[in-house]
């Protein structure tokens, strides 16, 4: 196939230099292809890249990289994300399936990759499963990418239709002795036959379930995502880049929408500021719910109603973040309603800042913590922290002031976590988030002027060799910026 011929990165370069040539200096409107690509969307992608910022060749040494990770006799199948539908006929925006994604850069719906390993100068034989252009579909949804482009943009050896996938699988999975199958997007556990019965709902033919059952023989399939998560752990360069323009985008929001906070104002009100702001600089969409908290709302941590007044000297903690170009981002700030801290908010606030700088700093190889342990650091030193205040811990107190875990990895996904996140030592090129947090219950048990006090600082840091990089930076914390920000004294640029 196509393909076989590129032998080496420079036929691949030759290759990608051909069609630049074929990119017309005016934007296709409307675009003939099923996502944006340089010839329609010039002012989002450049001519070498599949999606924004990430080129054609970053994209098959991630599949290079996985198949040669892989024992002889691997075969992997990975599935895309399918429409949600909200009520009826009424559909959610589509996100595609992350590692289908991380693989291919195509962003169509109900589509897979098959990818065989072999002994080609290649290394593996990929083949694209989609729907292909339909003039029907189109006139309703727009164009599709044709097979022939496909094959041409995204390196595919064989473009199929994705209705040819359940016969194709049965033709070729007796070949295979190690079988990769792709986890529900959740990735939740499972076993193999749960993972087996997941793939056989996507190909949706009850006639067919018997005949695919028995063409997997006696292999077990395993699970493809701790696979691909090993590969994610590490950011290229590129994902660097748009994890920092993320960050910025949700940065700069946090930082506008305190200014914008006003006493009486709604929670949701300052949500959708925030989901705005991020909407008007590109992010095509929020990370996660995000979680606007005032006053004791914030000691629930996972609070997402954000249906309440915001009163005069309370709180506000706000976490939120934009997805930008298939990258999310996650950023904590707790700031004053009023635009001043009192001085028990300021008290707390600096506890927590303070645990939240030391442990920042911890986060580069040298250290060789991992996020557990990072965790124990993190509890010790809101304790210490505490103790200053004058509070009183006795077992236990501890963990109800501080219930959640300090860091999670973040990329692609929102927690980009496997098995071994946790436990395995921080490595350069790594993202995870630092995120210590203080909240103090109505409880005669602690201090009565921090009570109803919830306070969390999350940035996301870029571990280094040598010295950690916070991508989020574009959002104030220290003190004096965040009453800066509040009171209109950043300069920050206009809308």
């Amino acid at each position: 196939m196509f393909f076989h011929f590129l032998r080496n990165r420079a036929l691949l370069h030759a290759f990608t230099r051909s069609y630049v040539t074929e990119v017309s200096a005016a934007p296709l409107k409307p675009s003939v292809y099923g996502q944006p690509l340089s010839p329609s969307h010039p002012h989002l992608i450049k001519p070498e890249e599949v999606t924004p910022g990430i080129h054609a060749q970053e994209y098959e040494d991630r599949r290079r990289s996985l198949m040669n990770r892989l024992p002889d006799n691997s075969v992997v199948i990975s599935l895309a994300g399918t429409v949600k539908y909200m009520s009826g006929s009424a559909f959610y925006k589509f996100r595609q399936a992350s590692d289908f994604w991380y693989l291919t850069g195509f962003e169509e719906p109900d589509s897979a990759v098959m990818l065989e390993k072999n002994h080609s100068a290649r290394g593996y034989r990929m083949t694209l499963f989609s729907s292909g252009s339909d003039s029907h579909r189109e006139q309703w949804d727009g164009a599709g990418t044709t097979f022939a482009d496909a094959r041409k943009i995204f390196q595919v050896d064989v473009a199929r239709h994705i209705d040819d996938l359940p016969s194709h699988l049965r033709s070729v999975i007796h070949q295979y002795s190690n079988v990769y199958l792709d986890l529900p997007p959740s990735r939740t556990r499972r076993t193999s036959k749960a993972t087996t019965k997941s793939l056989l709902k996507y190909l949706n033919g009850p006639s067919e379930t018997d005949l695919i059952l028995e063409s997997l023989g006696k292999s077990r399939p395993k699970p493809l995502a701790h696979e691909i998560s090993r590969l994610r752990a590490i950011k290229s360069p590129s994902e660097q880049k748009l994890m920092r323009t993320a960050a910025d985008i949700s940065g700069r929001a946090h930082a506008k929408t305190m200014r914008f906070t006003r006493p009486g104002l709604s929670e949701a009100a300052l949500a959708a500021h925030f989901h705005y702001l991020c909407s008007l600089s590109g992010a095509q969409r929020l990370a996660y719910v995000p979680v606007v908290a005032s006053g004791p709302n914030a000691l629930i941590i996972h609070y997402t109603h954000n249906n309440q007044l915001v009163s005069q000297d309370e709180l506000i903690l706000v976490d939120a973040g934009c997805e930008y170009n298939g990258y999310a981002s996650d950023i904590t700030r707790t700031y004053p309603a009023n635009g001043t801290f009192s001085a028990p908010q300021r008290d707390l606030y600096s506890a927590v800042l303070s645990a939240q700088k030391t442990l920042i700093a911890l986060c580069h190889e040298g250290c060789n913590l991992t996020l557990y342990e990072l965790h124990q650091k993190s509890c010790e030193l809101l304790r210490q922290e505490l103790l200053q205040l004058g509070f009183q811990l006795y077992p236990g107190d501890l963990e109800r002031l501080y219930p959640h875990f300090i860091s999670h990895p973040i990329g692609i996904d929102l927690h980009e976590s496997d098995s071994s996140s946790r436990s395995g030592s921080l490595k350069a090129g790594m993202v995870v988030t630092v995120e210590p947090g203080i909240y103090v219950p109505p409880s005669p048990a602690f201090p009565k002027h921090y009570h109803n006090l919830g306070i969390r600082i999350e940035d996301e840091v870029l571990v280094g060799k040598e010295h950690p990089v916070v991508l989020s930076v574009s959002a104030p914390k220290e003190i004096v910026d965040v009453e800066g920000a509040c009171q209109g004294l950043l300069g920050l640029e206009p809308l």
